[in-house]
């Protein structure tokens, strides 16, 4: 990628090595969406993170922490916000609640 271009969305490779780890973790912090979400047409990438999670949450009992506005927006547009364990719309502040 140039200096001219930009990174809109997370892309299929990408995709898979997200799904590897999230599969293999136990505690996820999902703390703002992997592009431009709020544009259908770069939503893939988060839509399907946020799917991951609440699979993980759901069929191994993974703790799932959604935070920052723009992922919850994308946790809830998805239909999934009670398939999550914690959600919070303050990215910054959850993150420092946690360390």
């Amino acid at each position: 990628m140039n200096e001219n271009m930009m990174s809109l969305d997370t892309g299929p490779k990408s995709l898979k090595v997200f799904a590897k780890e999230i599969r293999q973790c136990n505690t996820i912090v999902f703390d703002g969406p992997m592009g431009v979400s709020e544009m259908p047409a770069f939503a893939e990438g988060t839509i399907t993170v946020v799917e991951l999670l609440a699979k993980a949450t759901e069929e191994r009992g993974a703790i799932a922490i959604v935070g920052y506005g723009d992922s919850v927006v994308a946790v809830n547009q998805a239909g999934l916000g009670d398939k999550v364990s914690h959600i919070s719309t303050g990215g910054g502040a959850s993150l420092e609640f946690l360390e």
